[in-house]
């Protein structure tokens, strides 16, 4: 008999240490968050060339030096 994937996951974590299931739990959060919906690209398109070049351009030398520095903060 085939399980439902749910089902099947439940009986997994249940069995797991208490630290491997708040793992299992960070995961899940994790993917859930990937799953919500942004705007799609087409509803973007009407801001396309609204940015003058000269904050552009700030923009990308700000992105450069940033992408330079060795250490960041990581949540």
């Amino acid at each position: 008999m085939v399980m439902p994937i749910a089902t099947e996951i439940y009986e997994k974590v249940q069995i797991l240490p208490n630290n491997f299931q708040y793992q299992v739990l960070s995961f899940v959060r994790t993917l859930e968050s990937l799953t919500e919906e942004g705007t799609p690209g087409k509803d973007l398109l009407k801001f396309a060339g609204t940015i003058p070049i000269e904050d552009l351009e700030v923009m990308r030398e700000t992105i450069e030096a940033g992408c330079e520095q060795e250490s960041y903060s990581r949540k």
